[in-house]
């Protein structure tokens, strides 16, 4: 039972990377592929029907980590206080700026929450980033089980750790060039014109990156974790992230060679997909690694709810998400086709 609540947890925080991640990644791009205010009015309305339903899902998440695993639920929030704070914050930033963007006609006060969204997107990405380098690298548990993280230390990624490091900074660059290309993937499929051209062209470049960074991150990894690595030859989930991540890249290039967006972008989501599930693989049982002493590490055996909880919640989790998938699936299918900027004082 613990091993599938580890699985659901990992399941619904990819599920939020991979449907968060795109409109992160359409709001950091918003001024390289939106030149004037029409146009990011475009990408406004290309990402409108779906940023705050995405949102939902991190809350989804949040709630399978209570319900399957509550101590590491109290140890990472209580950790992370001013991460997540920087995290809560940037949420309500993009949110306001999306909303409030059109109740003004008047330039400046839509270029201010143009560049609001714009700043807590970018930043956003990289927060997440910078946490999943923080798991991976290791937490200073200590002999009580809990932790605390100042901003950053001396910028290495040994003890004492901080929030910030060469590593996290690494991770969190990845995250945000990762989901760049990922936005504009879904700006491409989802816009014509002069957006459609330039995320397209945007997309072929940061791909390329990615795929120069992806080699350069995984050794990173090992550096600051030779324990992750050595454990794929006995994970098949492990195996079957890498084969999803690499089939999904391949997509990705052939579909923008052939201009078939959508291929593109689903090539994108496996590309994720697979990069999280790889991880989280291999990471398993452990939850949370602690630094230093690898023996103070929260596995999934030591934080799981009682099998009487974890049985009453997959009950409930398995007639809630399918209806998550449907919803996701329904509003696709409400929203299909290109998106088309509202006129001016309607919506975005």
């Amino acid at each position: 039972m613990f091993e599938l609540w580890f699985g659901i947890v990992a399941v619904m925080f990819t599920g939020y990377v991979v449907l968060d991640g795109y409109d992160l990644g359409a709001g950091a791009l918003q001024f390289l592929v939106a030149r004037s205010s029409d146009e990011r009015r475009q990408v406004l309305a290309a990402v409108g029907p779906f940023w705050d339903a995405n949102e939902v899902w991190l809350l989804a998440a949040g709630g399978a980590l209570f319900v399957g695993f509550p101590r590491v639920l109290a140890v990472g929030i209580s950790g992370f206080y001013l991460a997540i704070f920087l995290v809560i914050w940037t949420l309500i930033l993009r949110a306001v700026a999306i909303e409030f963007r059109s109740h003004v006609a008047d330039p400046l006060w839509r270029r201010f929450w143009d560049v609001v969204f714009a700043g807590a997107s970018t930043l956003l990405a990289i927060l997440w980033g910078a946490a999943i380098g923080n798991v991976i690298r290791g937490l200073p548990l200590g002999a009580d089980g809990w932790f605390a993280l100042t901003l950053f230390t001396n910028f290495r990624a040994t003890a004492p750790v901080g929030i910030l490091d060469w590593y996290t900074v690494l991770t969190g660059v990845f995250a945000l060039v990762a989901l760049a290309g990922h936005g504009a993937l879904f700006l491409a499929w989802r816009t014509d014109g002069p957006v459609h051209d330039r995320a397209r062209a945007t997309a072929k470049r940061v791909f390329i990156v990615l795929a120069v960074m992806w080699p350069l991150v995984t050794l990173a990894t090992h550096i600051v974790n030779p324990a992750l690595l050595p454990a794929l030859p006995s994970r098949p989930f492990a195996w079957l992230g890498i084969l999803s991540a690499l089939g999904g890249l391949a997509v990705v290039f052939l579909g923008l060679g052939r201009d078939r967006s959508l291929a593109a972008f689903l090539g994108s989501c496996a590309w994720i997909t697979g990069m999280l599930v790889a991880t989280a693989a291999c990471m398993f049982p452990v939850m949370l690694r602690a630094v230093p002493d690898a023996t103070r590490s929260i596995t999934a055996l030591q934080s799981g709810n009682t099998g009487a909880g974890l049985r009453t919640a997959l009950g409930w989790w398995g007639i809630g998400f399918p209806i998550a998938l449907v919803y996701v699936g329904v509003l696709f299918r409400i929203h299909r086709g290109t998106a088309v900027a509202a006129a001016d004082g309607e919506g975005y």
